[in-house]
């Protein structure tokens, strides 16, 4: 069993959502941080723990941005960090991996199943660190975690779509 650091300046959780009922808008978390126990030959032993500071959203839009964190949505006050921690790991063939965890939003938990892949590990050529990489996707029904603001469309059909797709792209660094 090896344990790794989430190295938070190579990692993001981006997130992707119907808007107007015609088109996906994306978006991301730059803050990452959490740690992950990986056992590659009995993979069932493995652990992730994954910590996402909600005030580091970006969708490139600002204005958005300071929509999705009022009580509108995230309600960043109040709810200022989004949870991941695995409850079993699974090996499903060759590098791939399913991980079922508990994951918080909005001060709400739910069960959710991640499909993973790992890489590695390397060694950095800027200074002997061993690095690995986790990427994993899932997806929820945003109102499972009561965020369930929206507004109707003219015609039917509301403004945003209630699931979000989440990917979360980690490298990590040995521990040890």
């Amino acid at each position: 069993m090896t344990r790794w650091r989430i190295d938070p300046d190579h990692s993001v959780a981006a997130f992707s959502v119907r808007h107007l009922m015609i088109a996906n808008v994306r978006g991301q978390f730059n803050k990452i941080n959490g740690t992950i126990s990986f056992d590659q030959t009995e993979p069932a032993h493995s652990a992730i723990d994954i910590v996402i500071d909600i005030d580091s959203i970006t969708t490139g839009i600002r204005k958005r941005d300071d929509h999705l964190l009022s009580p509108d949505f995230l309600e960043a006050a109040k709810y200022p960090q989004m949870m991941f921690r695995s409850t079993s790991t699974e090996a499903v063939g060759g590098s791939r991996l399913k991980v079922t965890g508990d994951l918080t939003i909005h001060g709400i938990t739910k069960p959710v199943v991640m499909v993973a892949e790992y890489s590695g590990p390397v060694k950095s050529p800027f200074g002997g660190e061993i690095t690995m990489g986790f990427s994993g996707s899932f997806s929820i029904n945003r109102g499972d975690f009561g965020i369930t603001w929206n507004e109707p469309m003219e015609g039917g059909g509301l403004m945003i779509g209630k699931e979000v797709d989440i990917t979360i792209d980690i490298e990590a660094d040995l521990i040890e």
